[in-house]
């Protein structure tokens, strides 16, 4: 390994995280009961033919290594060993930070996992860690699903969004806002906004109140929860195209723009409004989602991941939208993709690991999941039905306001580089709660870090 890469990997060990992204639990992996094979005796669901990679039938143990705080993956295992009885697992879970400082360690060692959530790809694919998924998109079909796989590919130059196929997705999330319905209508909020204006005023209108206009997290722990309305307000003054494009490193992609100077100034114009809480800096991701749960926060900005939770906390009076474009008509844009899951490159399941990618997609009982206890949009092939959900739960919400965004998705901007959430996004935006920096410098010093580790 090059002294470069080996910088990079010692420099994920410091890397704190995200939501997308961040996950509750304690600061050591914490193992998971594995699914006992007798637990169900029945003859296994038929397998494909031969020729497409699958199970097979003699007794598998599934090596897997997943994120704290997402039921979700933990219910598809359950259903996936229920369907075959002869896959069992062996599950561990950690936190996100963790997550991120172990996947180099973990992906190297002797017994590398079969499957691994993977929050971030591009450097461990570099350094040949995980396994090259093309052969499995060709023999299951995925290059033909409705939405691209652009979102896990790398070419020969480094940069995402085409070459080789490096993971897979698990749902395709929406983020956007959520609104505590009964303070909504104290505000006067009778619909969704329309316009960035018209989401301002509701939110001078909540701080005139003596309501909290916005509850968000900031702790270094969690990732600074600030880069989710700043991306949706970078998404509201111009457009997606270059916000992928630096994500996905194009050559001379830039974050510093003048239309996210706009934007990075707005929110800095939220934050002396006292839009946030005034201990933002210290709250963690389960913080900010408890306390929404409990009323605090006429709105929040997250992901329909948390959905379930939700709908469980304020049963009936929580709602969603995207957030609004800054001129009246124009397409809304949202932060919008998969959790990425990968296979180490020396697996001894990969055949099981990709039929497990590919059932997560297509099977319906794994779709029920994914959008019952996952709130997402599980993808999959071209005319795939949406399983059902109740009337008036934020799930339904958040899959009607899928279609509307359409192609103008944006991945998330912490995943630009391994550590540009840690080192770049979440101290300069804490800078910026404390007074410590403006929107001008925040953008300038998140690109001068994005240079300094696309240069190492």
């Amino acid at each position: 390994m090059s002294k470069q890469r080996l910088s990079i990997l010692l420099i994920s060990l410091l890397v704190l995280a995200s939501l997308l992204l961040s996950a509750c639990g304690g600061n050591t992996a914490t193992p998971v009961a594995t699914v006992p094979a007798e637990a169900n005796t029945e003859a296994p669901t038929v397998i494909p033919e031969a020729a497409v990679p699958n199970c097979g039938t003699e007794p598998v143990v599934m090596n897997a290594y997943f994120e704290t705080g997402f039921d979700t993956i933990i219910r598809l295992t359950e259903e996936f060993t229920n369907q075959f009885p002869n896959v069992t697992w062996d599950i561990r879970q950690d936190q996100f930070a963790n997550l991120v400082s172990s996947t180099p360690l973990l992906l190297s060692s002797d017994n590398p996992p079969d499957i691994i959530r993977l929050p971030t790809f591009v450097t461990f694919a570099q350094d040949g860690l995980l396994m090259n998924l093309d052969d499995y998109a060709t023999a299951f079909g995925w290059n033909d699903w409705p939405v691209p796989l652009q979102f896990a590919r790398l070419d020969a130059d480094g940069i995402r969004g085409s070459g080789t196929l490096y993971a897979m997705g698990l749902n395709y999330q929406l983020t956007g806002v959520f609104y505590n319905k009964e303070l909504a209508a104290q505000i006067g909020m009778t619909e969704p906004p329309q316009t960035v204006a018209e989401f301002d005023d509701l939110l001078a209108r909540a701080e005139a109140a003596g309501l909290l206009p916005i509850m968000q997290w900031g702790s270094a722990r969690s990732g600074m929860g600030l880069a989710f309305p700043l991306q949706q307000l970078m998404a509201a003054y111009g457009p997606v195209g270059p916000i992928n494009d630096w994500i996905f490193n194009k050559p001379g992609a830039t974050i510093d723009t003048p239309t996210n100077l706009i934007a990075a100034q707005h929110l800095e114009q939220w934050i002396e409004a006292g839009y946030f809480p005034p201990d933002i800096n210290a709250i963690e991701y389960t913080d900010a989602a408890t306390r929404f749960g409990q009323g605090e926060g006429v709105f929040t900005f997250n992901g329909d991941w948390q959905n379930a939770a939700y709908d469980a906390a304020m049963p009936g009076n929580v709602g969603f939208f995207v957030m609004p474009p800054a001129v009246a008509g124009e397409q809304p844009a949202a932060m919008s993709g998969p959790l990425t899951y990968g296979i180490a490159a020396n697996a001894v399941h990969g055949d099981c690991a990709a039929f497990f990618f590919n059932w997560l997609a297509t099977n319906d009982a794994a779709r029920q999941i994914n959008v019952t206890v996952g709130g997402s949009n599980p993808g999959g092939p071209a005319g795939a039905v949406i399983p059902s959900v109740a009337a008036g739960s934020v799930t339904a919400e958040t899959l009607a306001a899928g279609p509307v965004v359409g192609s103008n998705a944006m991945d998330f901007i912490a995943n630009a580089t391994s550590a540009i959430f840690a080192q770049g996004w979440t101290p300069e935006l804490q800078k910026l709660v404390a007074g410590e920096q403006d929107a001008a410098g925040l953008l300038r010093a998140v690109q001068e870090e994005y240079e300094r580790e696309l240069s190492q």
